[in-house]
């Protein structure tokens, strides 16, 4: 396939994007070829514009930086102003499939659209990565047609702020563009449809209608693929995200098209502690009613009703009643809510944690000896600081009242008092105590 071809082909691409390739196109068509070796020259360093491989940060997340315009394979306006090629981008998702290092992937995308040449097959290299190991994409300038066709494959998209603008979902063709238009070319064909080809002429009716019908049918892939990738029905892609419109920060989030907003160094930190987090698709969770459709280069919506299943009547008897909302459901309905309300739930938890901690351990502020017993009590995930007080209060007792038990234990064994005299027993008779004072009153005389 030459450029020319590559530029009359269709495109899902911003249309100034488009026109900026066309004149460049028609300038090296001219004959005035761009010097790439005098623009680094002029600029004392290298265009830097080849597509990058992945690297991998710690904790195992491979980064993959895509910025550009997206094209088959690498070309002239690749070299001019970087770009992705989606083959090139396709082989690096497989090494990095294959690479037992990497444990989750960043795509770090950053592009107007390109050719929609290869595009599905890289969207498909996505949702398959993403199967296997968790994969989301992040873009911090834009995120539009084409890419977000291959970007919404991966299992969730963050934007890292309000201005970043995604969407651009449509098709466009132009075949009116002739680089040369000065040049007169005679065409000599065969087969009713092969004149549809030529560019330095206006189409005919039926050739109008031909084209027109390629850019539906690639469109409605297009439209498809998107639906699919975010878990809602065509329609619905139709009703709120499509038609060419393009959404900036909290727009697309309100649009389904967006999961959330994260800095790419924190979301590569989030992955790196968390990957199992990010191992799930996330759904579209629409938050605005269906914008208006303006005008645009898409192939336009067609007038047919919409089959998108309607919410039950609840003033009806005979409505069917929703179903219960189960964890799952929430879960799997409202991914980007659901991630949302974990994320503050943990946060208030960790936070709520912290406080108790230190409120079991200042218990034993001036009350030395309890300090295994605190320890024990401020990491179980459940203890109160007033039920660690009481804890600690019940310990100081029982260690009070061994230290006295001890104390008696240790004591030596009291002495033993004499008996009490008994009443009379010592008292002498008459006879005795006149035997006495006769003993007495010899041994004073000396008498024997």
């Amino acid at each position: 396939m030459t450029l020319l071809d590559l530029i009359m082909s269709p495109w899902a691409i911003e249309p100034d994007k488009l026109r900026e390739i066309q004149a460049i196109y028609a300038t090296h068509m001219r004959g005035e070829k761009i010097d790439i070796a005098a623009i680094e020259a002029r600029l004392n360093r290298p265009l830097a514009s080849d597509q990058q491989e992945y690297t991998i940060q710690p904790g195992g997340v491979a980064v993959l930086q895509l910025s550009g315009v997206m094209a088959p394979k690498a070309n002239l306006f690749m070299r001019v102003s970087g770009g992705i090629s989606t083959q090139l981008a396709t082989q690096q998702l497989e090494s990095a499939a294959a690479d037992p290092r990497v444990r989750s992937i960043v795509l770090a995308m950053d592009t107007p659209g390109g050719n929609v040449i290869g595009v599905p097959e890289f969207a498909q290299a996505i949702a398959e990565l993403a199967a296997e190991k968790p994969l989301v994409v992040h873009s911090s300038e834009q995120l539009a047609s084409a890419g977000y066709w291959a970007g919404s494959a991966a299992n969730a998209i963050y934007i890292s702020g309000p201005v970043v603008t995604v969407g651009s979902i449509g098709v466009v063709v132009d075949r009116s563009y002739n680089p040369n238009s000065s040049t007169q070319q005679e065409h000599i064909t065969a087969g009713r449809y092969k004149r549809i080809s030529k560019a330095n002429e206006p189409l005919s009716e039926e050739a109008r209608a031909i084209v027109q019908a390629d850019v539906d049918y690639v469109y409605t892939l297009f439209v498809d693929a998107v639906a699919a990738n975010r878990g809602v029905t065509s329609d619905q892609v139709l009703e709120h995200m499509a038609d060419g419109r393009v959404f900036r920060g909290q727009q697309a989030i309100d649009a389904g098209l967006v999961d959330g907003v994260s800095t790419l160094d924190a979301l590569v930190a989030s992955m790196a502690t968390d990957p199992a987090r990010y191992s799930t698709r996330r759904k579209a969770v629409f938050a605005l009613a269906a914008l208006p459709s303006p005008s645009a280069g898409a192939a336009p919506q067609d007038d047919k009703p919409s089959t998108r299943e309607k919410e039950p009547n609840m003033a009806d008897p005979n409505a069917t009643p929703p179903s219960p909302i189960t964890r799952a459901s929430f879960e799997q309905d409202h991914a980007m809510l659901f991630a949302q309300m974990r994320e503050e739930f943990t946060t208030a938890g960790a936070a709520a944690e912290r406080t108790r901690i230190q409120a079991v351990l200042a218990v034993g502020e001036g009350l030395p000896g309890h300090e295994k017993l605190l320890a024990g009590l401020a990491f179980d995930g459940k203890t109160s600081a007033a039920e660690a007080g009481l804890a600690v209060l019940s310990a100081e007792k029982s260690q009070r009242k061994a230290a006295i038990d001890a104390h008696r234990k240790d004591a030596p064994p009291a002495a033993k008092g004499s008996a009490a005299p008994q009443d009379g027993a010592d008292k002498p008779t008459p006879e005795a105590a006149a035997e006495a004072a006769v003993a007495l009153f010899n041994k004073a005389n000396g008498i024997k």
